[in-house]
């Protein structure tokens, strides 16, 4: 059975709402969306790193909890398990605040197992970090020789905005290992100072990477591949938060991408009905998270969602 793969940092998300702790729970870029695959029934391998604290223990406990290995999460003796503070605005989008204690030294364990077809996802300043990124450029070597599908969300917060001149090489030898990028319109407008996404796809992602996702929250979807430009509309949704609606997107389209039976070696002939498909999961995976005050679908959704797929006559 194929399985995903992703490396990302873990982390405890506070949200608040007009300015009072509301909840926490468990978080991270990636971890949001490898839990929607966990309880979608995908088998899921998370690398990243704790701080050997009450927090990391209850990151760890979660994620056995729903089915997750914890085989690959590095502990450091010393470290603190990183905390996110995130205040919900009107629109319910969030404005965060982040708290981290790692020690400075890189990731140090054995990779995961990858195989043929598999789908490896990184993202954010994880995937960034100077301290982090020889490891992860090494571990991406190994899984494009295993040809699985890698799948990269830059995840650009405004935060690091000022440090996108200096950062846009490592973005770029990101791209190169990608088969999917997956960005907000914010995310590039972060990197670029650009808002035009045909321009962000061919001036600075085509030559890399050939397919592109841009997602611009109500105003809808973009896929660029060198075949066809296509939009995607969403369906209006009255948000409770919005906090891992892109994570849950990037879930959305693995799952698609599964279900759908698409290959490594399927990648560069996708046609506009097999990505209609796999846009539309990503789509109703993000607008579910949205209207609830956790980082991911729930167990009940997940049940519905893959049943829809079951009824349809597509199996995992």
């Amino acid at each position: 059975m194929r399985k995903v793969i992703g490396i990302g940092e873990t982390i405890l998300d506070i949200i608040f709402q007009e300015d009072q702790p509301h909840v926490a729970v468990p978080g991270g870029s990636v971890f949001n969306g490898m839990v929607s695959l966990s309880r979608l029934g995908v088998p899921v391998t998370f690398v990243s790193k704790l701080g050997n604290d009450r927090v990391g223990e209850m990151v760890c406990r979660f994620m056995r909890e729903n089915g997750m290995t914890t085989d690959y999460v590095d502990v450091y003796p010393e470290g603190k398990t990183p905390v996110s503070l995130a205040f919900l605005s009107e629109r319910k989008e969030a404005e965060y605040l982040f708290y981290t204690g790692y020690p400075d030294q890189r990731l140090d364990m054995a990779y995961p197992p990858v195989n043929e077809d598999d789908i490896f996802v990184f993202g954010s300043f994880y995937a960034l970090d100077p301290l982090i990124h020889p490891w992860i450029l090494e571990l991406l070597e190994y899984v494009r020789k295993q040809k699985a599908i890698v799948y990269y969300d830059p995840n650009f917060r405004k935060r690091y905005a000022h440090k996108a001149i200096h950062i846009r090489s490592t973005v770029m030898d990101n791209y190169e290992y990608a088969d999917i990028v997956r960005g907000s319109d914010e995310d590039f407008f972060n990197l670029y100072g650009q808002t035009n996404m045909d321009a962000v796809y061919r001036d600075e992602v085509h030559y890399y990477c050939k397919t592109l996702i841009t997602t611009h929250g109500a105003n809808g979807v973009n896929l660029f591949t060198e075949k066809s430009r296509l939009h995607f509309d969403v369906s209006a949704v009255t948000p409770v938060c919005t906090v891992g609606a892109g994570d849950n997107f990037n879930a959305g389209v693995i799952y698609g991408l599964i279900k759908q039976g698409v290959r490594y070696r399927d990648m560069p002939g996708l046609g506009a009905e097999m990505w209609k498909e796999i846009i539309r999961s990503g789509m109703e995976l993000s607008a579910e998270v949205c209207q609830s005050y956790t980082n991911y679908i729930s167990i009940d959704f997940a049940e519905k969602f893959s049943q829809s797929y079951t009824a349809r006559g597509m199996t995992l």
